[in-house]
């Protein structure tokens, strides 16, 4: 529910007894407030479900329903709305059940006005400081949130801008970037603020697929027309007929396939594998690649018609190095997802551990960035994230990049070399703690040991 801060704070009084009623109405009036009344839960629901409250004061004991009960259904409709108990002397165990059920505090009958007052401005500023926080937050999804895309460095803000722009057009789009920089998201943006946004959104890994089952996903095929078609099978362009088609790693594509994708683009229509009815579709196609066309058009490995056809909007997403400023506010976004996803209620990060996450460049980028998190969550023994938590090559600061592959080198060797070193630097690290190195290095401590006697490591 929304509230308008600036507004008198209405208080609903639950209670059967006339008396009290009438005079907690008093005194709250008295102090300012608006005051409505129930005298029963159900009532008190009924209210609660028509209008908004800053406040409930509840008797624990009602009639027909319980007051017990009725904050459990009272949380059901407003979870903001601070609840506070008022019970009988001689019946303390019943409120201290409410506040496990949450109400916000009780007080014992006779009432003692001073404390009851106290009580009540607690719980008003409270629920006032909850909505502020809720609306800050609100405003800052709405100011650097754009699909689930978090940024506000100067070059993400101008993707978004773009994005807007192109999004309702029917125009194609071609997303440039690096692996992880998040090209697909980029492109459900664009469908999700396109006319097209009701249609379906189909999307393919061109280069998750072998090129002999490739021509089939995009265009289908008809039963019998391969080994293994047993049925006819829609391809993804007519999967995705009014809507929207996104072919990631286009640059991979061979040529004879992408003679194909120009047919649709032109002519808006194609056959399945096998088949001889030519099938008519209306597909807006946004493709991605971490190549650079240009240079393969140059190279004749990319169809220079079908890249003009292509990169009629080029978008150009900046890898998380180039972000500056992203990174701590995609930290607490991939934080907030890792909480809920492996159940810890961790409450943030250390300065230390922040500022090796913001030094380091991120060769893996925002999906680079969202594992770590995951990992550092899983890890974390407390309800904080300490550069404990991180992966070493994040403390080291040293970037996973592949070895220079040399004509006399041996991989198995190589491989060998360097885990060693890892497994140096994580005892060195953890002052040869070997629980403590297992957990840097994202292993078990039992594979740790194993590998400390193959490669005659002294801890």
């Amino acid at each position: 529910m929304t509230s308008n801060l600036t507004m008198k704070e209405k208080i609903l009084v639950v209670d059967d007894d006339q008396g009290i009623q009438f005079f907690l109405g008093e005194v709250l009036r008295k102090k300012n407030y608006e005051v409505d009344s129930a005298t029963s839960a159900e009532q008190a629901l009924t209210k609660v479900r028509k209008e908004e409250y800053s406040l409930v004061l509840m008797d624990v004991r009602l009639p027909g329903m319980s007051g017990i009960e009725a904050i459990r259904k009272l949380k059901e409709l407003d979870l903001a709305v601070p609840i506070i108990i008022m019970t009988a002397y001689g019946s303390k165990e019943l409120a201290i059940q409410a506040v496990q059920e949450g109400a916000y505090d009780f007080f014992v009958k006779p009432i003692k006005l001073e404390e009851f007052l106290i009580i009540l401005r607690r719980a008003l500023e409270k629920r006032r400081l909850q909505l502020e926080v809720d609306k800050l937050e609100e405003d800052l999804k709405k100011k650097y949130e754009f699909e689930n895309i978090v940024g506000t460095s100067g070059p993400m803000q101008e993707v978004f801008a773009l994005v807007k722009k192109v999004a309702g057009t029917d125009s194609s789009v071609i997303i440039y970037g690096e692996s992880g920089t998040g090209k697909e998201l980029i492109a459900q943006a664009i469908h999700a603020h396109s006319p097209r946004r009701d249609k379906p959104f189909v999307k393919l890994n061109c280069v998750a697929i072998p090129e002999g089952l490739l021509e089939s996903e995009l265009f289908g095929h008809e039963k019998g027309s391969f080994t293994g078609a047993i049925a006819q099978k829609a391809g993804k362009f007519e999967l995705a007929n009014e809507g929207t088609i996104f072919l990631d790693e286009i640059g991979d594509m061979t040529l004879h396939t992408q003679a194909k994708i120009l047919r649709v683009l032109q002519e808006k229509e194609f056959e399945r594998v096998g088949g001889t009815k030519t099938i008519k579709v209306d597909v807006r196609v946004i493709a991605a690649t971490n190549k650079n066309l240009q240079k393969a058009v140059e190279e004749k490995t990319f169809r220079e018609d079908l890249f003009f056809r292509l990169n009629v909007v080029p978008v150009y997403l900046p890898p998380l190095r180039e972000r500056e400023g992203d990174i701590s506010l995609l930290v607490e976004h991939f934080l907030k997802k890792a909480r809920e996803k492996v159940k810890k209620d961790i409450r943030g990060i250390s300065q230390d551990a922040m500022e090796l996450l913001i030094g380091y460049s991120w060769p893996g980028n925002v999906r680079e960035l969202e594992n770590c998190m995951e990992r550092a969550a899983v890890i974390a023994e407390g309800d904080l994230i300490t550069k404990d938590c991180l992966p070493l090559y994040v403390t080291t600061q040293e970037d996973l990049k592949p070895f220079p592959c040399e004509t006399n080198s041996n991989l198995d060797s190589t491989l060998a070399t360097t885990e060693r070193r890892l497994i140096l630097e994580a005892l060195e690290k953890t002052e040869g703690v070997q629980v403590k190195a297992a957990k840097l290095l994202g292993i078990t401590e039992r594979s740790l040991w194993h590998r400390i006697k193959k490669y005659n490591i002294k801890v």
